[in-house]
């Protein structure tokens, strides 16, 4: 995916940027300030700076290190999403596919990058979870739900429990069988990590038509986002191939 899939907002997205070491901050700062549409308000160092600045700046997309003294990234991450529900956080560690993703996930992140994330890919992620989508690789995403999907975090469509998990019952419901033929096959493309353009091409659709279709999914599935759908759809059988 690259960058020139988003159009540019007339309103600059607004970036904080959190990582203790200052010259990572400023690598990160230069590749984003370089970018139309895109605005860097804010820096912290720790996960404490960073609360502070998200509750006194309107930050539309936090990048968030996961390694920091005092307050860590995935501490920080459940905080910001206690309190600024609005704001998105990307996780940025330089560890892959460990208890890291899963505990970014479960903190309420909407995107989980590798600090060796290529430019075009962190700007393309920014722009992707500011347009209330997930900006998780599908691999990172596959691997991390086979790992952890019975400890990942419920969302109240799994409230009678997932299939054969703990607090099933042969009486419960599927919540994706109120989904219609079209909206399961969304889901499922989803859960193979295609956002909102790849679903129009695949399925031959406009992406107004995509948008329309994804919010009918998260509002049966009273899903958060496409993170929470992607869990759901794994917590109920839903495996994709690729």
């Amino acid at each position: 995916m690259n960058s020139t899939l988003h159009e540019s907002p007339a309103v600059p997205i607004r970036v904080g940027l959190v990582d203790d070491q200052a010259l990572v901050r400023t690598g990160f700062r230069l590749v984003l300030e370089a970018e139309a549409g895109i605005e860097v308000v804010g820096e912290a160092a720790d996960g404490r700076a960073a609360l502070e600045l998200v509750d006194t700046a309107a930050i539309d997309v936090l990048l968030m290190d996961v390694r920091m003294p005092g307050m860590d990234g995935i501490a920080a991450t459940a905080e910001v999403s206690a309190r600024h529900p609005e704001t998105r956080v990307i996780v940025l560690t330089t560890f892959d596919l460990d208890e890291y993703a899963f505990s970014a996930i479960r903190s309420g992140a909407s995107g989980f990058l590798l600090k060796d994330v290529r430019p075009h890919e962190l700007v393309s992620a920014i722009r992707t979870v500011h347009a209330g989508e997930a900006s998780l690789s599908p691999r990172v995403t596959r691997r991390m739900l086979e790992l952890f999907a019975e400890e990942l975090p419920a969302s109240p469509a799994d409230a009678g429990g997932a299939p054969g998990g703990p607090g099933a019952s042969a009486a419960a419901p599927n919540p994706l069988d109120a989904l219609t033929a079209r909206e399961r096959e969304i889901l499922e493309a989803i859960a193979e990590g295609l956002n909102n353009t790849e679903l129009a091409e695949r399925f031959f659709l406009s992406e107004s038509t995509v948008k329309t279709h994804v919010g009918r999914v998260l509002q049966k599935l009273d899903a958060r986002d496409r993170v929470q759908l992607v869990i759901i759809a794994y917590r109920h059988g839903v495996r994709p191939d690729r």
